[in-house]
């Protein structure tokens, strides 16, 4: 049984070494996910050790709205979201380093988190914080993404 969570590990990464290989854009979504009380939901990635929104990238023959619930889930321990308005579609080749990703960032309501992250290889922790308490800097320029859900703008498309 404890290989299992080894195993998952390794298959992460033989996944980013693929992307890498095929030199594509690779398609994701992210939540801007608050509580009822106003509070954001951030996880720990294990790679850079910083905080980041919770999300990640599709799987094949999985929608944009099937992913967030996967991710939500797996990463944050989220059984109950409602999808808000789109935040917007950011694309900035040098955003993250491991490949040129496309990520479709959404507001959304969510529950209370019931569980821990899945893979303590990609996430190791994720935790609710109020607007006042947010980290300063997320992991691959995601602070401009949460600025711009907080602020209630209009879809931006990068």
């Amino acid at each position: 049984m404890s290989r299992l969570p080894k195993l998952r590990g390794a298959f992460v990464l033989l996944k980013e070494v693929a992307r890498h290989v095929l030199r594509r854009p690779v398609v994701g979504i992210a939540a801007a996910a608050r509580t009822s009380d106003g509070r954001w939901l951030l996880v720990r990635r294990a790679d850079t050790g910083e905080w980041a929104l919770p999300g990640g990238t599709l799987e094949w023959g999985e929608t944009l709205r099937k992913c967030l619930a996967r991710e939500l889930l797996e990463e944050g321990g989220v059984e109950s979201c409602e999808i808000g308005s789109l935040v917007g579609v950011f694309s900035r080749p040098d955003r993250d380093p491991r490949f040129h990703g496309v990520t479709v960032v959404v507001r959304c309501q969510i529950g209370v988190p019931v569980r821990r992250p899945v893979n303590p290889l990609e996430i190791v922790d994720s935790k609710l914080f109020a607007p006042g308490d947010l980290p300063a800097r997320l992991a691959m320029g995601m602070e401009e993404m949460l600025a711009v859900a907080a602020e209630g703008l209009s879809s931006v498309l990068e």
